[in-house]
């Protein structure tokens, strides 16, 4: 067992962090109040190797493990949280595409996302359902050589910012649930589409919304994977997902512990540094040893993946766990800033309310804990 990283490892995070801590972090409370992810920003993730390295040379990536990619959304995260999101969906619908959408489509749209240049979404969750995810309402039906698609999308992620979507629609009865669902990729300026912003707590860079489809023309060639299947193969990916979601929230606790154990270091009171109080040092310390548990935890899933070991029970580990200790560390954070946490001149609230948002988002932590039971019941 080794749990070092490499030289090379190293020497990403080392370029990250300081790309991080210099350019990102600066802008982090001013793209919450703009609600907006610059594209010159986009475009630097993407100049600079960090978006989909994973993937194939041919598809524009690297050939990255996953453990790297982990380090590097963990570093991009630790200056801006939302900035984190990019190369995460990068990730996440890079490898859907390049797994299961044309050659030809796969290749033009994942350089343009590798290079920075286009953002991809998914569009998965429906206005009557949200946990229930195969309970899907939005049709596709079949038309010559195209697929019209009807319906609504909601709570999605980059809905208003997005250049393509991985959309799922019924094409199918819903009596089938899981497996009269078919994927497609549309592009977000195909005729027929629209989009809406809501007005959230967190994550406002991001940002999150509907997707309105009426009379949407989509070539059957953009259906990725079988019809009928897309639900049950495309889902897969969302393991990977759900370890740097775990990495990205984390990174959150840990840049909030360093912020507070070097406050404890400088403020003092009744005469001494505040680091000799127990009272302010014991609950970071045993919030110091669950993130560092945590994050070994999310890079293991990881190497599991780049080992091509199952690791459905530890990616949900990562996703229920590491959301719900990051907010209980940055409001622990928080508070032994004492008066001077509470403002909006320091990240901590904006913190809380952007790492809430994953409790919910991409699967909730019942959900998830569903899965463990599923894999550790006896068959």
């Amino acid at each position: 067992m080794n749990f070092a990283f490499n030289e090379e490892q190293n020497a990403i995070r080392d370029v990250v962090a300081r790309f991080s801590a210099e350019v990102l972090a600066p802008g982090y409370r001013k793209r919450d109040q703009e609600g907006v992810i610059e594209k010159d920003v986009i475009r630097q993730l993407g100049e600079m190797g960090l978006l989909g390295g994973e993937l194939p040379e041919e598809f524009g990536g690297s050939g990255m493990d996953c453990v790297t990619s982990g380090l590097i959304i963990e570093e991009i995260s630790k200056g801006d949280f939302n900035v984190g999101y990019i190369p995460l969906l990068t990730s996440l619908n890079g490898q859907i595409i390049a797994s299961h959408a044309a050659p030809d489509l796969a290749k033009e749209w994942l350089h343009g996302m590798t290079s920075g240049q286009k953002v991809a979404c998914i569009a998965l969750t429906e206005p009557h359902g949200g946990s229930d995810a195969a309970n899907l309402r939005l049709k596709a039906e079949k038309k010559g050589d195209v697929y019209v698609l009807n319906g609504e999308k909601t709570s999605i992620s980059m809905a208003d910012q997005a250049d393509v979507a991985v959309v799922f629609a019924r094409t199918g009865t819903v009596e089938q649930r899981a497996s009269g669902i078919s994927a497609f990729l549309v592009p977000m300026n195909t005729p027929g589409i629209t989009t809406t912003r809501f007005e959230d707590n967190g994550q406002r860079a991001i940002g999150r919304g509907s997707i309105f489809f009426d009379n949407v023309e989509v070539p059957a060639v953009n259906m990725m994977g079988d019809e009928g299947k897309g639900f049950k193969q495309v889902m897969q990916g969302f393991d990977y997902s759900r370890a740097l979601i775990g990495l990205q929230c984390l990174a959150v606790a840990q840049q909030s512990l360093e912020e507070a154990w070097q406050w404890l270091t400088e403020r003092t009171a009744f005469g001494q540094n505040l680091s000799a109080f127990q009272g302010l040092t014991h609950p970071l310390a045993e919030y110091q040893t669950y993130v560092h548990a945590a994050r070994m935890q999310c890079y293991h899933a990881l190497w599991l993946k780049d080992n091509n070991q199952p690791h459905n029970a530890e990616a949900a580990m990562n996703k229920w766990w590491g959301p719900k200790l990051a907010f209980d560390v940055v409001k622990q954070c928080l508070l032994a800033h004492g008066h001077t946490g509470w403002g909006e001149d320091l990240p901590f609230a904006q913190r809380l309310r952007d790492v809430l948002g994953l409790q919910i988002g991409d699967g909730t932590a019942q959900i998830m804990k569903n899965i463990i039971v599923r894999e550790y019941l006896p068959r």
